[in-house]
This record gives C-alpha cells, sequence and structure tokens, in this order.
C-alpha cells in the first residue's frame, strides 16, 4: 500500500490500508490488529492517532503458549494481540472504541470522560503529569538520522501543559531479553495457530506451508516455532512477568506515562519488503526494524499514538505513548489536548 504522503513510500503495516485510507480522507476511522505494531505504526506514519487498548478488552480468551508434557494447558498472562481504532483525531478514537467494545466491558470505559472535556479542562488534566522519554532505549534500537529529535520535539508540546517530560537514560528492562522472550512467543503463537488450522500431527505444519508455497517469513516462523522446548516457553513468560512487574514500578514511582518512537524509520521505499539496514546496524531479521514495539506488546497495556509532524524529507512519524492497564481514556484525553494544541480545535 502506498503513502498519501509519498506515493513511493509504503504506508505501513499491517493496518497499512487502513492508515492510507484515512489519510486520504476516504473514512472517517477504521479499526486495525495489533501484534507487533500493526496499528502503531501505520497511525505514525500517515499522520493519525491509534489506540491499542488494555489487551483484556477486547479478546475474547488469552491465547495458548503451550502443551505441557502432561497436557496441562500453559495460557500467557494476557493476550500478545488486539483490536484497536485509528483515526485523523483522538475524539474518533473514541467513538470507535466504544462502538467496538464488546457489551459485557463498556462499564470500563467512560467515553464522556473524554469527550466532554473542553479545552481547560484538558489542561488542568495534562497539568502535573510526567512522561518518561525511553527514546531508543539507551541506544539498543538503531534509529534513522533525525527521527529521535522530532519525536521529542513533538513530546515537548506537553512542556506547554505543564506537564514533565523526562529522558530516561538507563532503560527499565534488558532490550535482548525482551526480544528474545517475544520473538520465542510469536514463532510459537504463530506456529501454534498454523497447527490448529491445518490438524494432524505438528510434524505436518512446515512441510504443508511449504507444500502451499507461503512467504518465506511464515516458514522462518514455523522453523522457530515447531523447535522451541516446554522450558524455553516457561523462561519467556518469567521474562514477561519480570517485565511487567518493573513496568508497574516505573509508573508507581516515577512516571504517569512512557514514551517511545512509534517506528524506527521513516516511510520507506514501497518497493522494499522491509529495511536490511538502520543506521548503519544490519537487520538480522524481517520484523527486528519493528523492535521499538516490543515493550508495549508484552505488556499488555494501552498504548496512543500520536502524530509527531513529518521529517526534512516530508515523511511523517509518530510517538507511541503507554501507561497502565485500564489508562485508556487518560491516554485519549491526553491525545485530544495534544491534538488541540498542535491543530487547533
Amino acid at each position: 500500500t502506498m503513502n498519501p504522503a509519498d506515493v513511493s513510500k509504503a504506508a505501513g503495516g499491517s493496518s497499512g490500508g487502513a492508515g492510507a485510507a484515512l489519510a486520504s480522507y476516504m473514512f472517517c476511522t477504521l479499526d486495525g490488529s495489533d501484534m507487533m505494531g500493526s496499528l502503531r505504526n501505520p497511525a505514525g506514519w500517515n499522520s493519525l492517532y491509534s489506540l491499542r487498548p488494555t489487551v483484556e478488552w477486547m479478546a475474547e480468551e488469552v491465547e495458548l503458549a503451550h502443551n505441557d508434557a502432561d497436557d496441562r494447558q500453559v495460557k500467557m498472562p494476557w493476550p500478545m494481540s488486539t483490536i484497536g481504532p485509528m483515526g485523523r483525531c483522538p475524539e474518533d478514537l473514541v467513538m470507535l472504541l466504544q462502538t467496538m467494545m464488546p457489551a459485557e466491558r463498556t462499564e470500563l470505559f467512560d467515553a464522556k470522560s473524554v469527550l466532554n472535556q473542553s479545552s481547560e479542562q484538558l489542561s488542568q488534566i495534562v497539568e502535573g503529569k510526567t512522561i518518561g522519554w525511553l527514546a531508543d532505549w539507551a541506544g539498543a534500537y538503531p534509529m534513522e538520522a533525525g527521527l529521535l529529535e522530532q519525536c521529542r520535539e513533538s513530546l515537548d508540546v506537553f512542556k506547554k501543559g505543564n506537564a514533565d517530560v523526562q529522558y530516561v537514560a538507563t532503560p527499565p528492562f534488558s532490550s535482548k531479553e525482551l526480544w528474545d522472550a517475544w520473538t520465542t512467543i510469536r514463532s510459537h503463537l504463530i506456529f501454534n495457530s498454523l497447527h490448529e488450522q491445518i490438524g494432524g500431527d505438528r510434524c505436518d505444519v512446515l512441510p504443508t506451508m511449504k507444500k502451499r508455497g507461503v512467504k518465506a517469513e511464515v516458514i522462518y516462523e514455523c522453523e522457530r516455532g515447531f523447535e522451541f522446548t516446554n522450558e524455553q516457553i516457561h523462561a519467556c513468560l518469567r521474562t514477561v512477568k519480570a517485565w511487567s512487574k518493573c513496568a508497574d514500578n516505573e509508573f508507581q514511582c516515577k512516571y504517569d506515562f512512557l514514551a517511545l518512537p512509534s517506528s524506527q524509520t521513516y516511510p520507506f521505499d514501497a518497493s522494499l519488503d522491509w529495511p536490511k539496514e538502520i543506521a548503519g546496524k544490519k537487520m538480522d531479521s524481517y520484523h527486528r526494524w519493528m523492535e521499538v514495539m516490543v515493550p508495549v506488546t508484552l505488556l499488555g497495556l494501552p498504548c496512543v499514538t500520536i502524530p509527531a509532524g513529518n521529517g526534512s524529507r516530508g515523511l511523517p512519524i509518530g510517538v507511541q505513548i503507554f501507561g497502565p492497564k485500564g489508562c485508556d481514556a487518560e491516554l485519549l484525553q491526553l491525545a485530544c489536548w495534544y491534538h488541540r494544541r498542535t491543530r487547533g480545535d
């Protein structure tokens, strides 16, 4: 899908079609899914807003992680994927989210707490908030030149509302542990999903996929997912829980919200399947350029993406801001204040 800002560039994925349609004013608001940034990346690349809701709000059940040898089901502590809204303004996200939420969970989200706020009331909500800017995770995530500075400049808008934006010099958790846990979980979930669809023996999944001629990235996930042991899966779940405990401490003791760029690159050429290098660092897998999405995905926390403007080449980027579970309305209030401050009422 081409990017309306520059049709030679990509619109992001996997909800890039929705992002391009919204940026082209074909629709007012659309939904999408987000496992590894599929709402956050296209929102940032199309100057849009998106919300990855608290995952338990939308998920019907927690995905199966693995079967122990004695057939006990070991489940993820929360879903790794969710659906959510995308739009050109935060108010559109609110209305679509309210529509999307299962009837039995609508009491979890108070749309009026966002929609009925005046600019003065929103200013009072923003005042005194502390946002921790994680940037490139102390150099762990390679970033295209100029991207971090542009994202930080957009975050500094909140200072005009008397919020405090602080650079987080020491990352709260190991990026390597997060990446290893996520790629293991992702491959295993993809393999399990395909096994469920195909049926039969686990050993039949990979040959069947190859016979059907599926793309190389799916084969890559299948090969990895087939090999993982019970202990490896359990180790990853321990990492997820440890990161969750660490993040809870950050929110309780230091920050109201944390922020990261919505991508490690600006929109790249549409002819590329994925960038092979960022800032001189080679990408060792097809999704390594999306590593900045992993901290939020593993936590299952609500995350709003705000547009951060265009870079020197006229290409858009965004910022993902996330907070504790259930703070979806607060994140949308934050986005509403930002939208009115940068684009007017």
